[in-house]
């Protein structure tokens, strides 16, 4: 897939499975920062989109239920500014890009692992749901943000 460079970046949100918060990260990027860049996600072993993330991404308005779990050789020939690796293992997995694409790390809880470890618990549905709201309001905030932290890459 090769997309076309404009005046926006391209920014890719990368995680192991691509199935949460690299996906809530694309999805909040769309919404907040359309204008300045365009967002994608990946992962290096795509599981499928989490529908508990569709869920709570639906509960602030933001519909990613089209989203699709991608692996990260899809964007092989895709020129990328800026890789946000959003998990730990994604962070030392990392492959080596081309020296003018920027790497960074934002490393938030994985809901998914969270939402089990509370079930096996006995939690509700609720509780487990309020791990995944929890990282959703963390990512946003981190989007938000966006802009400010890719100019101390400039």
């Amino acid at each position: 897939m090769t997309i076309k460079t404009s005046a926006k970046r391209n920014v890719l949100f990368l995680c192991t499975g691509n199935s949460c918060r690299s996906q809530m990260a694309e999805g909040w990027a769309r919404h907040l920062q359309s204008g300045s860049v365009n967002a994608y996600s990946a992962g290096f072993e795509p599981h499928g989109l989490d529908p508990k993330a569709v869920e709570v991404m639906a509960e602030v308005g933001l519909d990613i239920s089209n989203h699709r779990s991608r692996h990260i050789d899809e964007f092989r020939d895709t020129k990328l500014d800026v890789v946000v690796t959003v998990c730990d293992h994604a962070r030392e997995t990392c492959p080596v890009f081309p020296v003018t694409c920027k790497v960074i790390h934002a490393g938030f809880e994985d809901p998914p692992r969270i939402a089990k470890e509370l079930a096996e618990k006995g939690a509700s549905e609720e509780e487990q749901l309020d791990c995944y709201r929890k990282v959703r309001d963390q990512i946003k905030i981190f989007v938000e943000r966006l802009p400010e932290i890719l100019e101390t890459f400039e």
